[in-house]
């Protein structure tokens, strides 16, 4: 059977184990650096293990042959070839969420790093699905999934044409429509954000138009201590909104402290 054709890759421990234990890519061949894994011996050892579990060819090579196949040099002697990203049915989507859904709609965010940084302070917040526009974003895979620390593999993801699409879904399906808004907005910290929720965070350029406004159920406003008339980044404007949401569900019952803590 001839090899199916490689699509993009991911560069790097994390990213490539992140897509073997979501299962979030058909995952074509796997390169590790011949010789001692050093630090990563652990790391690697698992990726082995879930390799020849789901039937992964790897393929042990000299640094160089990794360098000649990877966009930059951090890859940590590690590379996979990859299919296009998976994705669910919305259904399935809230399925996955359970009782309390989280799901949150990065629309209009153009630069894949901050995209990348976006999904993995939302996915460490707990966010339990994405909506993306039905863009491909496999040219920029390797640089969102190592921006995210492989949370854009691991986080459930599902398409809508619009936001004003699929926040008409998820309203049926009983979530709150959230967003953040300048004008006629709750400050942040008063909103009841236990609610089964559906949050759309704008791009910096576009932002969300004025008709998504109008019909939201909740418009939030991120209070400053400071005098400062311009917006945050819409990666530090999703990490102070993931973990508000965090801290009204489960702090501190269900709170996990950083690594190393």
């Amino acid at each position: 059977m001839p090899e199916q054709p490689q699509a993009a890759t991911l560069e790097g421990s994390i990213s490539v184990l992140a897509a073997l234990e979501a299962g979030s890519r058909p995952i074509h061949k796997i390169y590790l650096r011949t010789g001692k894994p050093g630090k990563h011996e652990r790391t690697w050892q698992k990726i082995e293990r879930l390799a020849k579990a789901q039937q992964v060819k790897i393929v042990r090579v000299p640094s160089e042959t990794i360098d000649q196949l990877a966009e930059g040099k951090t890859h940590g002697g590690v590379l996979a070839e990859v299919g296009e990203r998976r994705h669910v049915a919305p259904a399935e989507l809230l399925t996955l969420a359970g009782a309390a859904p989280f799901i949150v709609m990065l629309d209009g965010i153009e630069d894949p790093f901050n995209f990348g940084y976006a999904v993995r302070a939302l996915y460490a917040a707990g966010a339990q699905g994405l909506v993306l526009r039905p863009r491909n974003w496999m040219s920029a895979a390797n640089i969102v999934a190592k921006a995210s620390a492989g949370a854009t593999e691991r986080i459930p993801s599902a398409i809508f044409d619009t936001a004003d699409a699929a926040a008409s879904f998820f309203r049926q399906q009983g979530l709150s429509v959230a967003c953040t808004a300048q004008q006629h907005a709750m400050p942040l910290y008063q909103a009841d954000l236990t609610q089964p929720l559906f949050m759309v965070i704008g791009g910096e350029k576009r932002g969300i138009t004025r008709s998504f406004l109008a019909q939201a159920d909740l418009r939030l406003q991120i209070p400053y201590a400071s005098h400062f008339p311009y917006s945050l980044p819409a990666n530090s404007a999703a990490a102070v909104l993931g973990f508000e949401v965090m801290r009204q569900r489960a702090w501190p019952a269900n709170f996990n402290t950083f690594p190393g803590q």
